[in-house]
């Protein structure tokens, strides 16, 4: 039987406490650094390397992370990445799958070698929870790169335990647990990452920018293509014992009683709506994001969607593996989702902006749109961050808003989430994306969520 505790929605004592020394200590050392008197005692003192005076971040200026979820994601993208910076440290890592967390710990123990030779840093704690990671006073901050159902969940428990959060796309799913999660974050007055790289990414920063500035004429209409089809990784379907340590009741949690088999988990729970919503949310997590951004619509959503899409109706994977999706929001531009391969373009009344392909070069017609320049006094978006994990924690130092807080995420995967809905019923609906609900439509509303096993509730 599974142990079942719920976190105090505050921080515990000793987590105040840890907090307050490492604050303390950190205002101590620049003081240090800084004064005529902390410059004639640092030698005799500290060594360089605490106060960064030789080049290396003061080990009491490191955010302390923790790493929930150690699959494909979290150890080829995000570890490595948050491992180039130096200000951040690696205390924990936590997986449901023992091979994969130990896989990590030894992952992130051979980068910090040196420091673990020296004593300097003490090893990465490996958990099989990840209540009992974020019940640790020192740790400051969480990356999650769990499966898609396993995203709000950590995440809201996280925010209670006084930790900042970067969390995988897509962020939800369900309307529901987004608008959750959403305001969780804004009421414990979390920093937040919602963790698509699209907003660093040169091409589509500056295409963004273009269209809010109205290179284009007025937006009218924004296509948006993503793959098709499922990307399967080869797993056998057979129904069998879960393997030695792999805690498969907690890698199911909230989702649905099912028979284990290896093609269910991993990679490919991409492709069962009971986990995930399909090349709809794993890539429209992406590119819909952007059709958001440069249709200044981050906060809200379309009013209307109608669409059809083909659902497996036989086997294990049940997403749409075909699907064409058309919204219309207030402002009366009009979103096309589709599948075919990665692509967006932008149509305006005085030309058109795009790109055909995964970070391609952009295109435009007049050509002449790419070569613009946008003046001091115009729209400047977000300042183009080099990854998604370094504006992270640049938030988390900073205490301000990263480029792609809880609530985008969450209204950008509604898109998506809606749009499922709408397959899935076959018919136009309206929405109101204020209340987040359809109008006069209580099947599709009931749809917005799904019933949790339990234990486990938002």
């Amino acid at each position: 039987m599974m142990k079942v505790f719920v976190l105090d929605p505050s921080r515990s004592r000793k987590s105040i406490m840890n907090q307050t020394m490492r604050s303390t200590r950190r205002e101590f050392l620049r003081g240090c650094a800084t004064s005529a008197l902390g410059w004639a005692l640092a030698p005799s003192v500290l060594p360089p390397s605490a106060l960064g005076l030789d080049g290396r971040v003061a080990p009491s200026e490191k955010i302390t992370l923790g790493i929930i979820g150690a699959g494909d994601h979290g150890v080829h993208w995000n570890i490595p990445r948050f491992m180039t910076e130096p200000d951040n440290q690696i205390l924990a890592v936590c997986d449901v799958d023992t091979e994969r967390r130990l896989k990590a710990k030894a992952l992130i123990e051979e980068r910090y070698g040196e420091s673990l030779a020296k004593g300097t840093y003490k090893g990465c704690d490996a958990y099989n929870d990840f209540r009992d990671l974020l019940a640790r006073g020192d740790i400051d901050a969480v990356m999650i790169a769990t499966p898609d159902h396993w995203h709000v969940i950590p995440a809201i428990y996280a925010a209670k335990a006084g930790k900042d959060v970067m969390c995988e796309k897509p962020l939800s799913l369900t309307v529901r647990e987004g608008r959750v999660l959403s305001d969780t974050i804004r009421r414990y007055n979390r920093i937040f990452q919602t963790a698509s790289e699209n907003r660093s990414v040169p091409e589509y920063h500056r295409m963004c920018e273009l269209v809010r500035n109205g290179r284009i004429g007025k937006l009218l209409e924004i296509i948006v293509d993503l793959p098709s089809g499922h990307s399967i990784q080869p797993a056998s379907q057979e129904y069998t014992a879960p393997p030695k340590g792999f805690d498969y009741d907690l890698w199911l949690g909230q989702a649905p009683e099912a028979p284990y088999c290896p093609a269910r988990c991993h990679w490919n729970f991409r492709w069962i709506l009971d986990y995930s919503g399909g090349m709809l949310t794993d890539w429209g997590a992406h590119l819909i994001d952007l059709a958001q951004w440069a249709n200044n619509t981050e906060h809200t959503g379309p009013v209307t969607v109608e669409g059809h899409g083909e659902f497996p109706q036989e086997g294990l994977y049940n997403t749409a593996t075909k699907f064409e999706i058309h919204y219309q929001y207030a402002n009366g531009v009009k979103l096309t989702v589709r599948s075919r391969t990665p692509a967006i373009q932008f149509i305006g009344t005085e030309g058109w902006l795009g790109n055909d392909g995964w970070r391609a070069p952009l295109q435009a017609d007049p050509p002449s749109i790419l070569e613009e320049i946008i003046g001091p006094d115009e729209i400047h978006l977000y300042p183009r961050a080099s990854t998604e994990q370094r504006n992270f924690l640049d938030g988390v130092k900073t205490r301000q808003e990263c480029y792609a807080p809880a609530e985008t995420g969450h209204r950008t995967i509604s898109i998506a989430h809606i749009g499922n809905i709408a397959m899935m019923l076959g018919r136009p609906l309206r929405w109101n994306p204020d209340l987040e609900r359809f109008v006069d439509d209580p099947v599709a509303n009931w749809l917005l969520d799904r019933p949790m096993r339990e234990p486990w509730t938002l």
